[in-house]
């Protein structure tokens, strides 16, 4: 869908190869000029964003100079495990299978999270599921409203508001995964003398959908200038496998299925990056609202609620404070 003045669903389109053959000179240059590296480590997910950085970096050094880490734990979807093996066995790259779970459950990651559900839901225990999930952020308030999702061992969920201590200590615990990953890659890129490759694209780097110094942490980023629509245009390039490129976007972290729009974004990837993109390039709320089928208020607060994603990531982006004489 296009409007007479020139944005569109087609804004977004790139030249594939040629950003593909930009990305891995880069590649090369910075990891072998820049960091003094060998090659480069990543974990691998199964979802978009990480199969795509598996395959640039293939491209970029060979397939034998890239590690891929599998590193699921006692909530991770086994298919996860399962598209990240199509992945590799796609790009040749060699790989490691990591069960982090044992860690976490000793660091008490599982325990202390459902020590703060069980605030809000008493009878919360074993055989129940979880998730967050946020309130619709069309709502226009420009903040959003978290919400604890439960289900019993007979699968009725239940949805329910949780004081802040609760949800901060739930998200806490979660963050718990992504810095126990992020370890595991620096001890394989250290015995190597490899880099760290991460994987955040544009809309998860520009609203701080990461971790500090978990899944944040890297050497190298090279799909963070890229909306996901173009990262998508560059995995049908690539050649990742085509159930991959079908897969929703997952958080594949709480016990319950759960896409990112639901935990994180609140709208689909696709018109967040229209919205974001329009909101960095001076298109009209009214234009927007053309194209991405939202109407100019809903326009104004998806772009309301990505100002106050901008103003969390600004300490997700921070360098430590020091003083300095």
């Amino acid at each position: 869908m296009a409007n007479n003045m020139g944005f569109s669903t087609d804004s977004l389109k790139l030249d594939a190869e040629a950003e593909i053959e930009r990305i891995c000179a880069w590649l090369r240059e910075t990891v072998a000029k820049d960091l003094r590296k060998r090659g480069a480590v990543l974990g691998i997910s199964g979802g978009i964003d990480s199969s795509v950085t598996a395959a640039l970096c293939a491209k970029a050094f060979g397939p034998q100079k890239v590690i891929g880490i599998f590193m699921p734990e006692h909530d991770s979807d086994p298919e996860s495990l399962r598209l990240g093996q199509a992945l590799a066995a796609t790009t040749g790259v060699e790989t490691v299978l990591e069960d982090i779970g044992p860690a976490l459950a000793a660091a008490g990651c599982y325990t202390r999270r459902d020590g703060f559900i069980r605030q809000v839901v008493p009878e919360f225990g074993e055989g129940w599921g979880c998730k967050v999930v946020l309130e619709d952020a069309l709502t226009g308030r420009g903040y959003n409203i978290s919400w604890l999702v439960v289900a019993n061992p007979a699968g009725e969920q239940s949805r329910h508001r949780m004081p802040l201590e609760v949800y901060l200590g739930m998200i806490a615990a979660a963050n718990m995964k992504q810095r126990t990953r992020k370890q595991i890659e620096y001890y394989h890129a250290d015995r190597l003398n490899y880099a760290v490759a991460g994987t955040p694209n544009r809309l998860e780097y520009d609203q701080g959908f990461f971790v500090k110094n978990g899944d944040g942490a890297a050497d190298f980023k090279p799909i963070a200038h890229l909306y996901k629509t173009q990262v998508y245009q560059l995995a049908e390039a690539l050649g990742v496998p085509e159930e991959i490129r079908r897969r929703p976007p997952t958080t594949d972290t709480w016990s319950l299925p759960q896409g990112q729009d639901e935990y994180y974004f609140s709208l689909p990837y696709d018109r967040m990056d229209l919205c974001l993109y329009a909101l960095d390039n001076g298109v009209s709320r009214e234009e927007t609202g053309e194209v991405t089928g939202l109407t100019p208020d809903q326009v104004d607060a998806v772009w309301r609620n990505i100002a106050s994603k901008r103003k969390v990531a600004e300490y997700l982006h921070a360098e430590p404070k020091k003083l300095i004489d």
